[in-house]
């Protein structure tokens, strides 16, 4: 069922899930609370938290799903380069240009579409029916090494393990400009931009504490290749703090200045690749480590920097 509401002055200040609820008898508010948190039901265009606090004008669209139905998610027959895999778990490494998954309005083409055609007993591992198996997340033109949980047991594992920052992620990135030294820390607080919500930015009032580790690893004329350790997850994390500090990373269309947006850059998209991922088994509690090469054009946008030198 599509929802379109628009809040009336005697509706302000109700919470987003409670409203929801209330236009739809079918609808919990736990349900509501779900549907908003996977961005199916969106405020303004814009995903809000449950308890966001409406506003006369706010315009409430989205689906909610008729209770004995469920949103369709065909298996795909898209390729998936996996890395290692058992009885408990896969290790691939995402393409760039491939979202993890799929959302109302866009149920194709994603890897979980992929991994329903790989293994459909992945499908309902999770509570997200739109995210089965999906532990962590890369941004669509990030790629490089994910691990993907096949049981529950090892979901609720591996999340855990991420929580807790027992999993150790190391990623390569090309970065504009140059860095002073061999190794440092950007220790800045990020939250969600205040004005463009598509977008991360340092918070020093509300922002959640980030922790990103580099090493250089190469310079170029105008670039540098640097191995990035992260000490905390934040959404878009390594992009927004290299941005912070004036060294966005390379082809990156969103966290880079103004005045550099429209031009054409020699890469291809954000120059990231998540290289190495650690962490223990959720079965045998065994340390297990995988790399994943850099792709080609990771590679081809280095070999342009190096002419330039």
């Amino acid at each position: 069922m599509k929802i379109n509401i628009k809040i009336s002055e005697d509706l302000k200040d109700n919470r987003l899930d409670t409203v929801i609820s209330f236009f739809s008898e079918s609808c919990s508010r736990s349900l509501a609370a779900k549907l908003i948190n996977t961005s199916a039901i969106l405020v303004n265009n814009e995903k809000k938290k449950p308890g966001f606090k409406l506003k006369p004008n706010d315009l409430i669209t989205g689906i909610i799903p008729d209770p004995d139905d469920e949103m369709p998610l065909p298996p795909e027959n898209i390729h998936l380069d996996i890395v290692f895999e058992d009885d408990h778990l896969l290790i691939l490494n995402k393409a760039a240009g491939i979202v993890v998954h799929p959302a109302p309005g866009n149920l194709s083409g994603t890897l979980v579409n992929a991994l329903l055609f790989h293994n459909p007993k992945i499908k309902g591992v999770g509570q997200d029916p739109f995210r089965s198996g999906i532990v962590h997340r890369l941004d669509k033109d990030t790629s490089g090494l994910m691990v993907v949980a096949k049981t529950e047991t090892a979901l609720d594992f591996l999340q855990k393990e991420f929580k807790y920052r027992r999993v150790e992620k190391r990623y390569l990135a090309l970065i504009s400009g140059d860095l002073p030294g061999d190794q440092g820390e950007i220790n800045l607080p990020l939250g969600r931009h205040s004005v463009k919500r598509k977008m991360m930015a340092v918070n020093h009032k509300n922002g959640k504490p980030a922790i990103t580790c580099w090493k250089m690893k190469k310079r170029f004329k105008t670039a540098c290749l640097v191995e990035v350790l992260l000490k905390t997850g934040r959404t878009h994390q390594i992009r927004a703090h290299f941005y912070a500090i004036d060294s966005p990373l390379l082809g990156d269309s969103l966290y880079q200045p103004r005045r550099f947006r429209k031009k054409k850059s020699i890469a291809p998209r954000q120059m990231l690749h998540s290289w190495q991922l650690a962490f223990r088994h959720p079965y045998s509690g065994k340390k297990m480590q995988f790399n994943a090469d850099l792709p080609d054009d990771f590679l081809h946008t280095q070999s342009l920097l190096e002419r330039t030198e």
